[in-house]
This record gives C-alpha cells, sequence and structure tokens, in this order.
C-alpha cells in the first residue's frame, strides 16, 4: 500500500482527498498546506507518492516539486489544481513531476494510473 503525502492550502481539499484515497487503498502518510511543509513532512514520513497543488500560498507548486526531488529523486509527483491543465502551457511537461489531475477528476485509480504511466 502506497504511502501518500497530500499537499494542499485548502484544509477541506485535503479531507476529501484523504477519505478518497484512503479509500482506493492509498495509505495517506500526512497533509499539509504548504510547500515549506512539504518539504519537512516529505523528509519525516518517506512517502512514496506526493499529490501536490500548484498553487501553494508560499510558493508555487512546480518549485516545491523541484525541491522535493532535489532530497529525493525517486519520490513519484503528481501535481493538481482546480484549474484545468492547459492553463499551465508547457510548465507540467517540462516539471519532474510524472503529471498532473485536476481536482475535480480525483480518484485512487486515475492517481495510480498518472503515477504508473
Amino acid at each position: 500500500m502506497a504511502g501518500v503525502l497530500i499537499v494542499d492550502d485548502n484544509a477541506a481539499f485535503r479531507s476529501v482527498a484523504r477519505t478518497v484515497l484512503e479509500a482506493g487503498g492509498y495509505r495517506v502518510t500526512a497533509e499539509v498546506g504548504t510547500g515549506a511543509a512539504a518539504i519537512l513532512a516529505a523528509a519525516q514520513v518517506k512517502p512514496d507518492l506526493v499529490l501536490l497543488d500548484i498553487g501553494l500560498p508560499d510558493q508555487d507548486g512546480f518549485v516545491t516539486c523541484r525541491q522535493l526531488h532535489a532530497t529525493q529523486p525517486n519520490l513519484v509527483i503528481v501535481l493538481c489544481s482546480i484549474r484545468d491543465e492547459d492553463e499551465y502551457g508547457d510548465a507540467i511537461a517540462r516539471s519532474s513531476a510524472a503529471g498532473f489531475l485536476a481536482k475535480a477528476q480525483l480518484s485512487a485509480d486515475e492517481l495510480r494510473r498518472i503515477a504508473t504511466a
């Protein structure tokens, strides 16, 4: 069972994401609301996968993604947002993330599909 770190500044979304992912067989190891907290939490809980919001209050998800991969290169990171993927141009493709998941499409199966592609 893969351990997931949920990074999103919206506590309600974190709660929903935890419920959805745990029902789908994931183990949520931590939830945090900022990029800085994500770096600390990832170092502590060593997740297999990070569901990472692009719009964080302290720094964007692209910066956080780079920082996470600098310390844990094998970490699988899936970016997410309420915005559509095409609104980010080629920034998602240029990032080191495994892919993108729109928040409205969140499911354990969809996360698994992106993370293992």
